[in-house]
């Protein structure tokens, strides 16, 4: 993974921009030393917004099964009958 400083971020935008485009690498930023950000192209972006989205779902369903809040398939047929029709 590349770094690049702020100032050279600021400087260098549209080449950074284009680089990251065409590499799809992550670029940290660092700001007086100390990590800041990290820059991403959209797609990656995208595609990692999409994976948290579904870990989520994953986790939300993992604690209703810990809290006991799930159903049988039986009984979930039974619920969504009356749209199964």
């Amino acid at each position: 993974m590349r770094t690049e400083l702020v100032t050279t971020l600021k400087r260098q935008a549209t080449e950074i921009l284009n680089q990251l485009e065409k590499d799809r690498e992550p670029i940290l930023i660092t700001q007086h030393g100390v990590p800041s950000a990290y820059l991403v192209d959209v797609e990656t972006f995208e595609t990692l917004q999409r994976r948290m989205t579904l870990l989520e779902g994953i986790a939300r369903g993992e604690k209703a099964i810990e809290e006991g809040r799930s159903v049988t398939h039986k009984q979930a047929k039974q619920r969504m009958s009356r749209w199964l029709k």
